[in-house]
Parts: C-alpha cells; structure tokens; sequence
C-alpha cells in the first residue's frame, strides 16, 4: 500500500490531464462546426448570386455553364426561394410538400433561426429571398458536443468510481494487515496464558476457576483465529447449524448481564451447511452485541432457527428501540452506526462474513418500537 503525496499528486495530474484532452476535443470540434457553418453560408451566398444572374439573363440569352453547375451541386442543403410576389420554391425538400403552405412556413420559421436569410437584389430592387437550413451534416456536427460532454461526464464518473475503488481497496487491505498483525501480538500473551493456567492446575486451586480460565483462553484463540483470517478465503466444511448456534448463544448467555433474557429455540434438530464456526460465531456474537446495546443492556434476546426449502434461517431479536425503515440497507455499510462511540464495522463483518464468504443473506426482517428482527438465511446441503 501506498499512501505517499507523490501518488495522490500524480493521480491528480491524470485526472486533470485527461479532461483537458477532452476538453480541447470538445473545443475543436465547436470550432470546426462555426467553420462549415461558415463554409455552408459562403456557398449559398454563390448559389443566391447564381440565382441572381439568371434573373437578370434575357429569356433568349445562354445561361451559361457555371450558374447552372452550382445549382446542380448543391444537393444537400434544404432551402426556400421566396419572390417579391410571395411565389416559394423548395429545393432538397420533400416533393410532396411544395404545395403544402403550413408545411412552407412552418420550414421558414425554422430556417429563420438555424441561419440568416439572404435577400437576393439587383440594383437595389429586391428580387427573391433565400431561407436555408442546416445540411444533415451539419446537423449531425451540431450535436457532437453534446454527445462528448456525455462522454465527459461518464469519464468523470468512471475515473471517480476507479478512485473510489482503488481507495476502499488500499482501506481492506489496510484493515486486513491490522487484523493480521493484531492476531500476531495476540499470540504471545495467550502462550504464556496458557502456561500459568497450567501452573494454577499444579496448585490444587478450585478447578471451577481453571476451567472457566481455560474458556477464556478458548475464547482468545478463536478471536486470533478470526482476526487472522480477514483478508483470506476461509475454508468451508459441513457443520450442524443448529449445534454451532447453540454454542455461540450459550457462550454470550453465560457472559452478559443478568438484566438481559436470553431464549433459544428451533424448530428443527438438525440442518447441515457449507460453515467455518469461527466466523460464523463472530456473526451470531455481532448480531446479539448489537440487540444488547441498542437494549442499553436490558431486555429480551432471541434466537429462532428454521427451515424453509433449501435454506435455514436464524432469526436474531432483541427488544431494543429499532431501526428506521430508511436505515434498512445503510446499515450494512462500513463506518454506518447509530451509537455514539461505534466504529460502524460489526453489521459490515457480518454482511461480508455471510454473503462474501457463506454465499448466504442477511437482512433486517422487521424493526421497530417494539424491538429488531436480524436473520440470517444459508442453504442447506445433503
């Protein structure tokens, strides 16, 4: 991992680099559109001094060739030739739509607006006026730009979610390291743990203490289990779901406060899953902490197990203050907690450790004043 200002600054530079590549795309492109909107007027002024000089030619007289050479290259620009009578003659439009005058002026309204009409005179006496529009060419050009300020927009966006991702990335990784180093340090003390545990056998002290120390000791190896494994595939082998819940509840019974009811029940005896126990106890641990504290360590948690098709469910309840409706899936998300000194990590664990790893699902099934209903579903195998 990398955290160094050169690596911020220089992805910073990208970042800056590559909108101002587009964004002289982006000018470029505008300006070649203002040039063959320029070209595209230069030529119809030629057609409409074209057009002049064939009024102004005697009926008998020969034409001649370029007049009507520029006429006959211009096949692409819709145009309206309207005289000082009011006569209109259309040109690269619908043939069906010459005689139709709503259709004409609705066409010269627009030509308006797309580009300035040219008065066609002679001599100071005005002989027709040209409406055009834009060639499809132009047209297409004309909404370049925007499809390249989209294109701007979902580059921003990419870039943003690359940053984002690479960001949470660097976090896991650092979260792992600390978990790893952290189940390390952990190993140390536990050896010598067990070794004055030992020493306290050889003392003929009640062996209701060594046997209650020894269950903590259990308990320390787990968590360094546990911590150790975050940042790693866990390995996964057939378990009774319903023994391993029990275990993790008559654990967390046996430890918490006395203000605090604890029931079990099940519906079934037996249910085999794909599980690692240590992980999956840190789960049931995460759920049943979070009832007690938001019991502020007094009420009623209850842990349910059924099955339903393919999968069972264990149902996790507490009676505590709920939570809203709209904190249903937020709720889930690293760093999201309602307590005023949580770190927002324990719902995220138990998401990654039942989704990511068991292929299960967790939700809230139901929440409010009366209390919380968290379950957990995992398939069943033979």
């Amino acid at each position: 991992m990398n955290f160094s200002p050169k690596k911020k600054a220089s992805n910073i530079v990208l970042l800056i680099a590559s909108f101002v590549i587009v964004s002289l795309i982006l000018w470029n492109t505008n300006s070649f559109f203002k040039k063959f909107k320029e070209e595209e007027r230069h030529k119809m002024e030629i057609w409409a001094t074209a057009h002049s000089e064939l009024l102004q030619a005697p009926l008998d007289a020969d034409p001649g060739e370029l007049p009507i050479k520029i006429f006959q290259n211009n096949t692409s620009t819709p145009m309206i030739l309207v005289d000082k009578d009011g006569a209109t003659k259309t040109h690269n439009m619908p043939e069906e739509k010459a005689n139709d005058k709503e259709y004409i002026d609705r066409a010269i309204e627009k030509f308006k607006k797309e580009n300035q009409p040219i008065v066609i005179d002679y001599l100071g006496e005005e002989l027709a006026t040209l409406y055009y529009g834009n060639s499809q060419v132009l047209n297409k050009l004309k909404y370049y730009p925007l499809a390249l300020l989209l294109i701007i927009f979902l580059f921003g966006t990419v870039i943003f979610f690359f940053f984002k991702t690479n960001k949470a990335s660097e976090q896991n990784k650092l979260w792992a390291g600390m978990a790893k180093e952290t189940a390390h340090q952990i190993g140390t003390p536990l050896s010598s743990l067990l070794g004055w545990n030992e020493l306290l056998k050889a003392e003929n002290i009640n062996p209701e203490i060594t046997k209650e120390i020894e269950k903590d000791i259990a308990r320390l190896e787990t968590i360094t289990e546990r911590f150790s494994k975050i940042g790693s595939l866990p390995t996964l082998e057939k378990h009774d779901i319903v023994a391993e819940t029990k275990n993790a509840f008559d654990y967390l019974k046996h430890r918490s406060s006395k203000l605090i009811s604890f029931s079990f029940n099940t519906q079934i005896e037996r249910a085999t899953v794909l599980l690692n126990p240590s992980l999956y106890q840190w789960t049931i641990e995460n759920l049943v902490k979070n009832g007690i504290d938001a019991m502020r360590g007094k009420g009623n948690i209850s842990i349910e197990i059924a099955k339903d098709n393919n999968y069972v469910h264990i149902q996790v309840s507490d009676s505590g203050h709920g939570i809203p409706r709209s904190d249903y899936q937020t709720i889930f998300n690293p760093g999201v907690t309602t307590k005023k000194r949580g770190w927002g990590l324990g719902l995220s664990l138990v998401k990654r450790i039942v989704e990511e790893y068991h292929k299960g699902k967790v939700k809230v099934l139901s929440s409010g004043k009366s209390g919380t209903i968290m379950q957990v579903s995992l398939q069943v195998v033979a």
